[in-house]
């Protein structure tokens, strides 16, 4: 038993090694209490700010949202206790669930206890033998892995070229029963979105179907922030699916599948992911609703996050650093030449009570290290101000180290 012990810790530390851990064994900022940080705000001359979270309409500690949750507690519980099918469900996840649905303008919504179990359950749900999944490269590791662990064939499109997609259309797309797109709408590593209306055209072309990930852009792009369909002035009823979180704009927890009615309630009694998992606690329910409300409220939240963004976008890119192909609509990637250079500057920010944790090697081209910048619209132009000011200064630092860090 030792032996066996020995030799699981040994393969598990050169797999540790080949994903990078030589870049962390002298310090590194992740797993970083910010809390902790929070309540130690007076320790940095200018506050802590956090600029590596989700919360995109700046709703996570709103009195309005909060006190849901803690009412939820009081009159429900902490738990519900048991899958939704099996156990009974509360009238508080129908009463989200259409909500959502009327929101976002589609015919039904079904939520997941977990946004990265939802594409993972989903397509490999969905599709068979003889069907293929037909992926961007660069979708979350959740639509890999759902691609990946079905009894159908996978294949990936170059990022958002959908000349390279229409090609493999073309060639493979008569070879399947079934094909299944998959994208998303706003890119969480790069900060782009997709080309909706071609992507719907191909689709409709050779009669395949679209799953479109919409788990960054609900709450961010469109005028009232109802995702990439708003975006472009489509229909919602022309995508077979769509998927959503609730961990961002809705600063809560869990993901949801829009789809039409009757594609839900075949979800309801069939998809593992639902059956089998307990169903959301009431504060993640009664969060999520009054997160809802107040963006149906207060639509102006969007415009001051995309004002926000185009803010940080503008001046990032004019201090000459690089945000790839980002267009300015909550994520903003800075990119830089090699890790070391972007840990470095990571950690300078931290050290100046500014939490942004790098991208390396998980998530992300080995070649294309990043720090991402979540943008909120409860942030100011002195809080991007400072951010890029200090990401200048990191460069400055590597700079006179006869190394150059921005790309």
């Amino acid at each position: 038993m030792k032996q066996s012990q020995s030799s699981f810790a040994a393969f598990a530390e050169r797999r540790f090694r080949l994903s990078g851990k030589a870049l962390i064994e002298n310090g590194h900022p992740y797993f970083v209490p910010t809390d902790a940080l929070e309540n130690a705000s007076d320790t940095w001359p200018d506050g802590y700010l956090s600029i590596a979270h989700y919360d995109y309409l700046g709703l996570a500690h709103d009195p309005r949202v909060t006190q849901a949750a803690k009412d939820a507690i009081d009159n429900h519980g902490t738990g519900v206790g048991a899958s939704r099918l099996v156990g009974g469900e509360r009238l508080a996840h129908r009463a989200l669930e259409d909500a959502l649905a009327e929101f976002l303008n589609v015919g039904a919504v079904l939520s997941m206890i977990s946004g990265y179990l939802t594409n993972v359950s989903l397509i490999s749900h969905v599709m068979g033998p003889r069907d293929l999944v037909l992926a961007d490269e660069l979708a979350h590791n959740s639509i890999v892995l759902g691609g990946k662990c079905g009894k159908f064939d996978y294949k990936t499109f170059q990022h958002n070229d959908l000349n390279d997609l229409e090609r493999i259309m073309d060639d493979v797309a008569d070879q399947y029963h079934r094909v299944l797109i998959v994208t998303e709408g706003l890119f969480s590593m790069d900060g782009d979105v997709t080309d909706l209306p071609r992507i719907l055209d191909i689709k409709e072309k050779h009669d395949a179907w679209l799953l479109l990930d919409e788990a960054h852009s609900y709450g961010v792009l469109g005028t009232t922030g109802r995702g990439l369909c708003e975006h472009y002035g489509i229909d919602p009823a022309r995508i077979e699916l769509t998927v959503g979180t609730l961990s961002k704009s809705f600063s809560s927890s869990g993901g949801f599948i829009c789809a039409s009615a009757e594609v839900i309630e075949w979800l309801r009694f069939t998809l593992s992911g639902f059956v089998y998992s307990v169903g959301l606690s009431p504060a993640t329910v009664a969060s999520a609703h009054a997160a809802l409300d107040v963006l149906r409220n207060e639509p102006e939240r969007v415009t001051r996050l995309r004002s926000n963004s185009l803010k940080f976008l503008t001046k990032a890119r004019d201090a000459g650093l690089n945000t790839g192909s980002a267009i300015g609509e909550a994520v903003i990637p800075v990119l830089f030449k090699t890790p070391e250079d972007c840990v470095f500057v990571a950690e300078h920010l931290m050290n100046m009570g500014i939490y942004a944790p790098p991208i390396i090697h998980v998530g992300v081209p080995k070649d294309l290290p990043r720090i991402r910048f979540f943008l909120s619209a409860l942030h100011t132009e002195n809080d991007i101000d400072r951010v890029i000011s200090e990401i200048l200064t990191a460069l400055s630092h590597l700079q006179s180290q006869h190394r150059i860090g921005a790309e």
